[in-house]
C-alpha cells in the first residue's frame, strides 16, 4: 500500500531559516562536518515517487535514531543516459527538478556524484570500502528491495548488507511500496508508461504529487494570439508525454500560480513541427518571454486532432479550457513547486 505518513501528505514547506536547504555536495567536494557520519538512502530517484519517499521517510528515522545527518545519495547523469547516450531518455525529474522536490523532504543533504567510466567499472565492495565508507564516511545506508549497484550490477541488496557489516555500516532494505492491494510495486518504469499514456492522473498517484516540467518561455509563431488563445511556449528535452491536451498550473518567476489549458505535440492543424508545449494561461495578460516557468500536469483532456480550419479548432479550443477549469477545481494533488 502507499504510505499514509508524511511520505504520502502534503510534502514539507521549501526550505526556511527554521530548516536550512539541504547541503548539495559535489564531486570534489569535501564532506561538511554537518554531513559526516550520516545516513543516505541511496539511489537515481527519478521521479522521487511514493516509493522513493518511503526510503526518505526510513533515512529521516535512523538519521533521528542514531543523531546524525539524514541524506540521499544519487548519482548524474542517469546511468542510463551514460551507458547508451545516444537514445535520449524520458527522465521524469532532470537534476535541477529532482533536487527541488529534495528540498521539500526535509534532508540535511544530497550527495551528487558523476556516474562515470570510472564509476560504472567500480565493483561492489569498492563502492561500499571506497565510496560510502571512505569518501562519504557514511554510518548508515538504506535501499529500495530492489537496489543493484557496482560493476555490472554485481551488488544485489543481501550483498550490501553483508558488505556494509563487514565495513561498520548499517543497512536497512526497504519493501515494495505498492498503490494497492495485488498491484505491481510504485516505480519510474510505471509512472514513465503512465504519461506515455497520458493518464498524469495515475502518474500523479503514483509520485504523490503533480508531475511537472520546468523550463523557459520562448518565442513561437504567435499563431495562438492570432486565435484568441496566446501562449506561452516550451521545448521540452526527450519528453515521452503523450501529445494531447491537458489541464495544467503554471508557477511563473514571480511565485504566482496559474491555472490553464496546455497543448503538448506537433501542431497537426498547421505544421506537423518539434515537438512543443504551449500552455494558455486563464485570465492573465503579460511578457512572459524568456522567464522561466514551471508547468503542472493534472489532467488529460484529449489526444491531438488535425482540425479542417481555425473555426473549428477555436471552438474545440473554447470546449478543452471549459473541461480543464472543471478538472482543476477538483484537484487536490500538493504541489512540489509552491
Amino acid at each position: 500500500m502507499l504510505p499514509s505518513d508524511e511520505t504520502a501528505a502534503t510534502p514539507p514547506a521549501a526550505s526556511s531559516p527554521l530548516r536550512p536547504a539541504p547541503i548539495v555536495n559535489r564531486d570534489g567536494d569535501p564532506v561538511p562536518a554537518r554531513l559526516r557520519g550520516a545516513v543516505a538512502a541511496l539511489g537515481n530517484f527519478d521521479g522521487i515517487h511514493q516509493g522513493h519517499r518511503a526510503l526518505i521517510a526510513a533515512v529521516r528515522e535512523e538519521a533521528a535514531a542514531r543523531g546524525v545527518a539524514a541524506t540521499v545519495l544519487t548519482f548524474e547523469p542517469h546511468p542510463r543516459e551514460f551507458f547508451a547516450p545516444d537514445r535520449p531518455m524520458f527522465r521524469l525529474t532532470d537534476e535541477a527538478a529532482k533536487l527541488r522536490v529534495l528540498d521539500r523532504l526535509g534532508l540535511d543533504g544530497v550527495f551528487v556524484r558523476r556516474f562515470d567510466a570510472a564509476l560504472a567499472g567500480t565493483g561492489a565492495e569498492g563502492f561500499v570500502a571506497g565510496l560510502l565508507r571512505g569518501e562519504l564516511g557514511l554510518s548508515g545506508v538504506v535501499i529500495g528491495h530492489d537496489f543493484h549497484f557496482g560493476r555490472g550490477r554485481e551488488g544485489t541488496p543481501e550483498v550490501l548488507r553483508a558488505l556494509c557489516a563487514r565495513h561498520g555500516l548499517a543497512c536497512r532494505i526497504v519493501g515494495a511500496v505498492a498503490p494497492g492491494a495485488g498491484a505491481a510495486p510504485v516505480s519510474s518504469s510505471a509512472i514513465r508508461a503512465a504519461l506515455e499514456a497520458g493518464d498524469v492522473a495515475a502518474a500523479n498517484r503514483l509520485l504523490g504529487y503533480r508531475w511537472f516540467v520546468t523550463g523557459t518561455v520562448r518565442h513561437g509563431d504567435k499563431r495562438g494570439r492570432t486565435l484568441g488563445f496566446p501562449t506561452a511556449n516550451m521545448a521540452l528535452r526527450a519528453c515521452g508525454l503523450a501529445h494531447g491536451i491537458y489541464a495544467v498550473r503554471v508557477r511563473l518567476a514571480d511565485g504566482s500560480v496559474r491555472d490553464g489549458v496546455a497543448s503538448y505535440g506537433r501542431r497537426p492543424t498547421f505544421d506537423d513541427g518539434a515537438p512543443l508545449l504551449e500552455t494558455f494561461l486563464f485570465d492573465f495578460s503579460g511578457d512572459l518571454y524568456g522567464q522561466e516557468a514551471g508547468v503542472e500536469f493534472v489532467g488529460w483532456i484529449r489526444g491531438e486532432a488535425r482540425f479542417d480550419g481555425a473555426e473549428a479548432l477555436v471552438a474545440q479550443m473554447h470546449d478543452d479550457a471549459a473541461r480543464a477549469r472543471r478538472i482543476l477545481a477538483g484537484d487536490a494533488t500538493p504541489s512540489m513547486l509552491g
